[in-house]
């Protein structure tokens, strides 16, 4: 699985960022205004955190 952001939705709350377990960690807050992006996907765990806890539902796992 991959974690996908969906910047339309994303508020750059870090949440994610936050709750990312991995090392290194598989988001990145970046740009003007600041949005979450995949920048390691090759380090996600599958756990999910991120997309169980996201406030605005802006981040889902898909198939690679």
């Amino acid at each position: 699985m991959r974690p996908y952001v969906d910047l339309e939705k994303c508020t750059g709350c870090g949440t994610c960022f936050a709750l990312c377990p991995t090392d290194p960690n598989v988001f990145e807050l970046k740009g003007d205004p600041q949005k979450s992006h995949v920048v390691h996907p090759e380090a996600c765990i599958d756990c999910k955190e991120c997309e169980i806890s996201c406030p605005e539902q802006a981040i889902t796992l898909k198939e690679k």
